[in-house]
Formats: C-alpha cells, sequence, structure tokens
C-alpha cells in the first residue's frame, strides 16, 4: 500500500491519542475517521472513541474530512491507517458507495470496519454498523404527533422537510419511519414521495440546514399554508422551518418535529420551537466501536448485530415535555444531560 505524501496527509484533520496502559505485547489500535472534525455530532462521537481508548489503554488515531462530502480524504485516511498497522476502523462514510472499495482494501488487509451511524451501501461492506435505529427514530416521532393531535390527526396538513433527494438513506428511513408512526401507509418503505394520502401536502429538501429548512418550509406553505404538521430531517432544518412559519405568524399552531437530540436541538424544545425530538447518541457509537475493535484485536471476534437487526442498535429516545400517552418518552431536562454539541 502506497503510503501518503506529507503533502497530501496535511489535508487529514488527524490526532493520536494514546491509552495509559501500553505493558501487553500488542497495544491494540483504532482509526476514527469522521465526515468532519466541526460538526458536534462527531465532536461527540470522538470524544467518545478518546475516553473508551483511554479506558481499555488503545491507541486511536482520528482523521476526518475538511468538509462533508470529502470522499478523497476518508479514503487516503484508510490507507494511512492500513499502512499503519491498525486493528480497526470506524467509518462515517460521506460517499457510502464510493468508499466500499477502500474499505474492502482494509478488510483483505485485517482491519475490521465498522461503521457508525451511516450504513455503507451495501451494508454488508462493512464487517458492521453501530447506528441508530433511524426508521424507529421517525416512527417516535410520527406517533408522538399523532398522539398529541388526537382526533384532529385525521384531518392533518404534513409537510416533510427531508435532507435532499438521495434514495435509499438514512433521510427516507426517517420519512418513513415517521409517516409510519402517524398511521400513514407509506407505499415503497425505501422511498419518500409515492404516498397517496391526501393528508401529506409535500415532500421538500433542506441539505439539513436553518436555511434550507427555511427554503423549503416556504415552498411547502405555498402549496398548503394551512399545514399544521411539519416533520424535519434534523433539528437546524426544524429552526429554519419555524423561521418561516414565523415570518406569518403561524409558529404558534404548527407541531414541529425531528431527529437527532442536539444540545441545541432540545433547548429548542424548551423555547417551543420544536415539539419534540428523537435523540440518538454518538458518544455511544464510538465508545462501543471501540470495545468492538479491542475484542477483534485480542480473540479475533466481530461484533452481532442486535437481535431482529442487521445493524447493533446504540439507540434511541423520544424527548419532550408534552408526552403523549402510549409513547415512551424522556423529559427535556434529561435530554439535557444526554445530548451532544
Amino acid at each position: 500500500m502506497t503510503r501518503l505524501k506529507t503533502g497530501v496527509a496535511t489535508l487529514i484533520a488527524g490526532t493520536l491519542f494514546s491509552g495509559a496502559a501500553l505493558a501487553n505485547d500488542h497495544t491494540a489500535s483504532a482509526c476514527l475517521i469522521t465526515k468532519t472534525d466541526t460538526n458536534p455530532f462527531f465532536v461527540k462521537m470522538r470524544e467518545g472513541a478518546e475516553a473508551k481508548a483511554q479506558e481499555l489503554g488503545m491507541q486511536l488515531r482520528s482523521y476526518a474530512g475538511r468538509i462533508d462530502g470529502d470522499h478523497e480524504t476518508q479514503v487516503q485516511a484508510i490507507e494511512t491507517c492500513i499502512a499503519d498497522g491498525a486493528d480497526g476502523i470506524l467509518l462515517t462514510a460521506s460517499d457510502t458507495s464510493s468508499i466500499v472499495s477502500a474499505v474492502e482494501q482494509a478488510r483483505d488487509a485485517g482491519l475490521l470496519v465498522i461503521a457508525l451511524d451511516t450504513p455503507l451501501d451495501p451494508a454488508n461492506a462493512a464487517d458492521a454498523t453501530f447506528a441508530t435505529d433511524n426508521f424507529r427514530a421517525g416512527e417516535l416521532i410520527g406517533a408522538w404527533a399523532a398522539a398529541r393531535l388526537g382526533n384532529d390527526a385525521r384531518n392533518a396538513r404534513i409537510g416533510l422537510l427531508n435532507i435532499n433527494v438521495s434514495q435509499p438513506s438514512v433521510g427516507v428511513l426517517r420519512n418513513q419511519g415517521f409517516l409510519t408512526g402517524f398511521g400513514i401507509d407509506v407505499g415503497n418503505p425505501n422511498r419518500w414521495g409515492d404516498e397517496t394520502d391526501s393528508r401529506i401536502v409535500g415532500h421538500d429538501v433542506s441539505d439539513g440546514n436553518e436555511e434550507g429548512g427555511r427554503r423549503a418550509m416556504e415552498n411547502l406553505l405555498a402549496q398548503d399554508p394551512m399545514i399544521n404538521v411539519v416533520y424535519t430531517i434534523n433539528e437546524p432544518a426544524a429552526a429554519g422551518a419555524y423561521q418561516a412559519l414565523r415570518a406569518i405568524n403561524r409558529e404558534n399552531d404548527v407541531l414541529i418535529v425531528s431527529v437527532d437530540g442536539s444540545c441545541s436541538g432540545v433547548a429548542d424544545i424548551q423555547d417551543g420551537v420544536i415539539g419534540a425530538t428523537a435523540q440518538q447518541y454518538p458518544l455511544s457509537m464510538a465508545s462501543l466501536g471501540m470495545e468492538a475493535i479491542k475484542r477483534w484485536a485480542e480473540d479475533g471476534v466481530k461484533p452481532d448485530p442486535t437481535p431482529g437487526k442487521d445493524f447493533f442498535d446504540t439507540g434511541v429516545s423520544l424527548v419532550t415535555d408534552d408526552a403523549a400517552s402510549g409513547v415512551e418518552s424522556i423529559s427535556v431536562r434529561e435530554g439535557l444531560n444526554r445530548c451532544w454539541g
């Protein structure tokens, strides 16, 4: 494997963290490769990996793309990890299909590769996936929204703000989970937009950011200004949707639900911007992934998926202070204790 030249290596945001227990003949080592090193979700992921490395006496090297979507830098990071003799890689891929050939090289070299948060395409290209059950995350906020509306759910006007048009994806799982939880027939669960339920005003894309959420919400309101339920792919998109609604004085009579569980997102529930969010746990993803690489290095044992699923489920919780009967949830206070970012 060709080693990286110094000039290329500088493109990778890398850090080395060494555990204290170095007396063994072989110190297990791992690489964490995230999409960026600035997104709070990935910052928390790195914190979890570093804490577990110290606890287990492992070596950890962390890398990240320069921006979200920086596929080439992630490939270079994998090559570096192979050349350095790492035992395993924890990866949040920017391009889930194009990264597969580099992942195959790592696995052929004996490294355990675990996808975190985002499954590869195909999912079995990695040895395992540690992630939120994104369909369940959507299902929780859908069931909560339907329960809060009660009988009025039969006449709901629903707008859905997705991340982009890529299908299938994590965004599709969240979207289709929400509709299922709300009680709507989704048709093909691997796609959004083919539903025939008259309660759906439409879908739009937000790019997962505040400006995109505002723009998408404006587009949907142009179709039906009486939308009263809004699903958003994440909390920045929800904040943008709220801005668009506030501009027409409808911020107080529209139910907004979302997914992620960042500290700012949970604070938005407290402030009345969002009604509920489904919280995921990036620190646990990384921590459990490090334990799996440790076992692989010592015993050659790969992690098993959660029973009944094709991935290891790292958990999700509905966060709200407006609990609904029949929908399990935690309070905003507890959500703030568990949040990231």
